[in-house]
């Protein structure tokens, strides 16, 4: 589809957006998502993208940030303009909470994109448009080099990114803003303008208002220059990226999912070990952590193992906390704190909870973070019992209180379940685990299995096998 008054700047816009669109090998029906601040960037974006590819096959998102007292106003100027374009049009509000250390902008920029992707998950949209450009990109590479950012940071805006609900594009960021002004004008659009833009305490505001005029007098191309650098900086950290792959194939625990084994990531140098952490921290899903911050780690942890002290071990960062147990490297939440160990007659703060069992599949327990699962079996799996044991008394679900006992074989004789624990490598913070008894008898223990001796192997009747779910594992 094209415009049947297409305009020079026209013309520029256009070729772009088809371009971002093919390159992305999409469906020629799939739905585009269009990311609509109500700006000039997202305007010109959203306009060119019906004109290209039709009212149909285009969907508008608006963010409602709530950090401007004309946040309201915009989100309605953002629907009337879809309207008048006969696109659909969603908007979504978020509430900015930031992480410690994290700027106003970058925890709006992380609340932004969560939603856009929710949105693009719940419409169905199988990519989301936006519209940074050329100015955008200039802006960012400067500002990382001055923040010392390293090849990641200065690899800025990608045109594609691939690690969302749908791809990421951004069709605008060979063009510049004066370019997309003449766009508007031509098409005589109507976009509002953020007042916080104009405020120069903001550092890419600064840089905007009173360093980068002053390079387009001294150095012309500097915008060129600019986006030649992130281009490098994003090959380089390629191949970055595949040497922590092929470093992690090594590295990686075998016995613990998502763990690292300590003693393979300390034989790497610094370089390829801090290279790996930093891939590792990202691949986890947490926030990135500074090159000082990761070398930090990395020293600590040299430490503890040259002390043999690495079980004694915790680096927060992020929410979540670094810890040792048998050679294995863990991110764990980091909430849990240091979970005491309640053989030596430590008390744990939940209190006992009681159910009268009837058939249920799922027992929520919102105070451990997680449910009791009684899943219809046969009597090939493990840690069954008869429906008979679960109905003979109330279920009841206690935190350990020191000295519990158990037998997990029929024939095995009774032990204790810090050994029983120690036996199976359960490291000490994630044994903060509700014990599920019947009546007083203890029955069954997260990460050690059935009690034989308050439920025998050879049950008769319906079976029912019991397991442990944490909140984020539970479909």
């Amino acid at each position: 589809m094209t415009s049947d008054n297409e305009t020079p700047a026209g013309r520029l816009v256009f070729e772009a957006v088809r371009a971002a669109v093919s390159d992305a090998d999409l469906f020629s029906d799939a739905l585009l998502a269009v990311a609509l601040s109500g700006g000039l960037d997202s305007t010109v974006l959203l306009d060119a993208a019906v004109r290209c590819f039709g009212a149909q096959r285009v969907v508008a998102f608006h963010i409602h940030h709530g950090l401007s007292p004309n946040a309201n106003a915009w989100a309605a100027h953002c629907e009337r303009f879809a309207a008048s374009l006969g696109v659909r049009f969603a908007a979504r509000h978020v509430d900015v909470a930031r992480a410690g250390g994290e700027s106003l902008e970058a925890a709006a920029r992380e609340a932004r994109y969560r939603a856009l992707d929710e949105l693009c998950d719940e419409h169905g949209a199988r990519a989301l448009l936006i519209a940074h450009h050329a100015d955008d990109q200039a802006e960012t590479v400067l500002l990382q080099l001055l923040r010392g950012a390293g090849v990641a940071g200065l690899a800025a805006m990608a045109p594609q990114r691939f690690d969302g609900a749908a791809p990421r594009l951004r069709p605008l960021l060979r063009l510049l803003r004066a370019q997309l002004e003449q766009y508007a004008h031509e098409y005589d659009l109507a976009w509002i303008d953020d007042e916080s833009n104009g405020d120069t305490r903001y550092s890419r505001n600064a840089l905007r208002h009173d360093v980068l005029p002053v390079l387009a007098v001294h150095f012309p191309g500097f915008r060129d220059a600019l986006a030649r650098t992130a281009s490098h900086a994003a090959s380089a950290q390629r191949l970055l990226d595949q040497l922590a792959r092929i470093d992690l194939e090594h590295v990686q625990s075998a016995d613990e999912e998502g763990a690292l084994a300590l003693d393979a990531l300390l034989a790497l140098d610094d370089e390829r070990a801090i290279n790996l952490m930093r891939h590792w921290i990202r691949a986890r899903g947490l926030l990135a952590a500074s090159t000082a911050r990761i070398a930090d780690m990395l020293r600590q942890l040299r430490d503890a193992a040259a002390a043999r002290d690495g079980h004694a071990l915790r680096v927060d960062h992020a929410g979540h906390c670094l810890r040792v147990y048998r050679n294995a490297l863990f991110w764990e939440p980091g909430d849990s704190g240091d979970a005491p160990d309640l053989d030596d007659g430590a008390s744990a703060l939940q209190s006992p909870v009681e159910l009268q069992w009837q058939g249920e599949e799922v027992w929520r327990l919102p105070q451990w973070r997680g449910s009791f699962v009684f899943e219809p079996a046969d009597s090939s799996f493990d840690d069954v019992v008869g429906e008979g044991v679960l109905r003979a008394a109330p279920l009841v679900a206690r935190p350990r209180a020191g000295g519990e006992r158990m037998r997990v074989a029929g024939e095995a004789p009774s032990r204790t379940l810090k050994n029983l624990f120690q036996e199976r490598g359960v490291p000490a913070w994630k044994r903060d685990v509700p014990l599920l008894f019947v009546g007083e008898a203890l029955l069954f223990v997260p990460h050690v299995g059935v009690n034989r001796e308050a439920a025998p192997s050879a049950a008769h009747g319906p079976l029912r096998r019991i397991s442990w779910r944490p909140d984020l594992l539970l479909a």
